[in-house]
């Protein structure tokens, strides 16, 4: 079994692959991007590239790709799959507008201050900043490509007869991802040798803006988005824990680089060009920035996104699980074939339609960010047993009980929601995989293959069901 550290922009992890995956090298850990989309192993094989002392796991990303975690429940024997629902992030992306700036100036500054570039900085005497603003990549492109063609893949029996109901989300990263992910499926469905005369699927994309309800972008909640203390937990989390690391690897730095002066901002904006600039390219080829850091310090950095995550939108934000209950109830509404019942975030004028939102389908599709996944997941306590994380102290999977950012909301990152009918069971079972891990389901004590009944895992849902804390969200 060989080890890997994969580095997301939110976060970088042990990772263990199979033997038959590894590749020799002189390094014994390898910095794995969020560029994974294990398609196959053939073409995992392809990807794992030697690049100097990394390894390219490549297939998708968070601010690193997309990354298949193994599950460690069994699988059903030959269920029937009556239901299948995906819920995905958009493929990888340039930095936003502000990081971009932000990560100009760094080097600009850098260049400005420093006469010489020598041993592992040698490359930014030549590097020019050319990364653009919030738009997916080529790289990110085929991510979503790739991931309709997996969906198809492992849906074939519902996909060979069914064409997915999509929704995106308003932001032009997340439709195209869409339309990408709707590419795949179809080519997927051609190479099956089936009609697919429905192409190119409708999508229906849902505004994301002030006073618009959406299911797949929270911005409704005021004292979640402007309020305190609500607003700025993840931060403050985040700024105590960069205060256990960030000063060694600043103070590294700039002696590695008499007169760089570089701040501790300055740091983590060196540390966020390794996923960004690795994704830049459109076959994930690993970024010499990534080389500036250790593989300690990779996982603290880790920790450092997944704590954004988990006090900013997850179940460490009183309010954070809250902003999923609307697509939790949306999905109840699917899976049951009932009309959704909630007061949150659901835009009534679509879920009233049977157009716009149809019940009764096999295929669904929904395309968002990572944070609304974040909490989404919380919505739906897949994570329930995670105890409140440490701002002080790294804290492995294993503690956290396999939360992890990176984890969970990489770049193209996906949960599958299933539906299944077993021979021998009178009830059909649900079950939820994230990121190809099937999860256990505590809530609705899951059985030894991570199934719950229909009936219990709806049950499960009472916090949504009962529109979490919305009243919270306009209290004064």
């Amino acid at each position: 079994m060989a080890r890997f550290v994969v580095a997301s922009t939110v976060g970088v992890s042990l990772v263990d692959l199979p033997d038959r995956w590894s590749i020799p090298t002189r390094a014994s850990v390898a910095v794995c991007h969020w560029i994974v989309d294990f398609v196959s192993a053939k073409t995992l094989e392809h990807t794992l590239t030697m690049k100097k002392k990394y390894i390219c796991c490549l297939q998708q990303l968070n601010k690193m790709a997309y990354f298949s975690k193994e599950s460690l429940l069994g699988q059903p024997l030959r269920p029937k799959i009556t239901f299948a629902q995906v819920l995905s992030r958009h493929g990888a992306r340039d930095p936003t507008a502000s990081k971009t700036k932000a990560y100009n100036a760094t080097i600009q500054k850098l260049k400005s201050n420093v006469r010489q570039f020598s041993g592992k900085y040698s490359f930014l005497e030549r590097f020019q900043y050319t990364l653009g603003a919030d738009q997916l990549t080529l790289f990110g492109e085929q991510e979503m490509i790739n991931s309709g063609i997996a969906f198809y893949n492992r849906y074939e029996k519902l996909a060979k007869q069914n064409t997915p109901f999509i929704r995106a989300s308003g932001q032009e990263r997340v439709v195209e991802s869409a339309r990408n992910f709707s590419q795949g499926f179809h080519q997927a469905k051609i190479s099956d040798k089936r009609v697919d005369s429905a192409y190119p699927y409708p999508i229906l994309t849902i505004p994301e803006g002030d006073g618009f309800n959406n299911t797949l972008n929270h911005d409704l909640c005021t004292a979640f988005e402007d309020g305190q203390p609500y607003s700025s937990i993840g931060s403050k989390a985040q700024q105590i824990f960069l205060s256990t690391f960030l000063p060694n690897i600043t103070a590294r730095l700039n002696a590695d680089l008499p007169g760089a002066n570089l701040t501790a901002t300055d740091t983590i904006n060196f540390l966020d060009l390794c996923p960004f600039t690795t994704v830049a390219s459109p076959v994930g080829a690993i970024s010499p920035f990534c080389d500036l850091f250790t593989t300690d310090e990779w996982k603290r950095y880790d920790y450092y996104q997944t704590l954004g995550k988990y006090y900013g939108y997850g179940p460490g934000n009183p309010l954070g699980p809250t902003q999923g209950v609307g697509f939790v109830n949306e999905l109840i509404a699917r899976l049951t074939g009932k009309a959704v019942n909630d007061r949150t975030t659901v835009n009534q004028t679509l879920d009233s339609s049977n157009v716009t939102f149809p019940l009764g389908q096999a295929l669904y599709v929904d395309v968002s960010h990572d944070n609304d996944m974040t909490s989404i997941f919380s919505a739906l306590g897949l994570y329930n047993s995670t105890p409140p994380l440490s701002n002080t102290t790294l804290q492995s999977t294993s503690a956290t009980k396999g939360y992890s950012a990176a984890w969970t909301v990489p770049f193209a990152g996906r949960a599958y929601f299933e539906r299944l009918k077993c021979t021998g069971q009178k009830e059909e079972f649900v079950r939820i995989l994230v990121n190809n891990r099937v999860i256990p389901l505590e809530t609705c004590k899951g059985d030894r293959l991570g199934r719950c009944t229909l009936s219990k895992f709806v049950e499960s849902l009472s916090f949504a069901a009962s529109g979490g804390r919305w009243d919270l969200c306009f209290a004064k």
